[in-house]
């Protein structure tokens, strides 16, 4: 009687995680959604916990861009490898190339509006793609990480966190100091709200 695949060479290696904040963490290899008028700080404090250079990919459209100096209290802006597309479906595209690749261990969406199905399962596949290589030469699995506008809801993401500024006052990165976080939805873990303090450098995480 022949055995499975999996059970003739052993388990299947566990997939890293990346560290968020406190002992909050996400699964590389996958692509993950964050929301909430403090979506960008999620993508800093992801930025500030990992290594190597961050693929950032924003709408040539947009008016808005990241502040160096609100950044630099996470992570170095010299990590930051910006991309500008000119449609939803060229940034779809870049982030998907990114992470296929292998080469790059995050990659940011900032999107207008949330993606279908379809092309979070094809960014997923991606992220799965470039997993391998990256193993390859012993790297780092991407994480992809889709910022979405409103409430969210990209079908097919890993997990879904929203994030907003606490107590609730000014939008901008380098005046936050507190906020709350939320886990909406993860493969394996339950719903769940933390709050997050930055002081002296060093972001703690409670219960909240």
């Amino acid at each position: 009687m022949s055995l499975p695949i999996q059970d003739q060479f052993g388990p299947r290696p566990k997939r890293a995680s990346q560290p968020l904040a406190g002992g909050l963490e996400l699964l590389r290899g996958r692509v993950h959604e964050g929301c909430g008028p403090a979506r960008v700080v999620m993508a800093a404090l992801l930025m500030g916990r990992s290594a190597g250079p961050v693929l950032w990919i924003l709408p040539a459209w947009q008016g808005e861009r990241l502040f160096p100096d609100g950044l630099a209290a996470f992570a170095d802006p010299g990590r930051l490898v910006m991309v500008q597309a000119r449609r939803v479906e060229d940034m779809l595209w870049a982030m998907e190339e990114g992470l296929r690749s292998g080469v790059t261990p995050l990659v940011v969406a900032d999107l207008p509006e949330v993606p279908g199905l379809t092309p979070v399962r094809r960014l997923n596949l991606a992220a799965e793609s470039g997993a391998e290589a990256a193993a390859a030469w012993r790297g780092p699995a991407p994480l992809g990480l889709l910022l979405t506008p409103g409430a969210g809801g990209a079908a097919g993401a890993e997990s879904r966190w929203r994030m907003e500024f606490a107590p609730a006052g000014s939008a901008l990165l380098e005046a936050a100091q507190c906020w709350r976080l939320e886990r909406q939805r993860a493969r394996g873990a339950p719903p769940a709200a933390f709050r997050l303090r930055l002081e002296a450098g060093e972001v703690r995480v409670e219960a909240g």
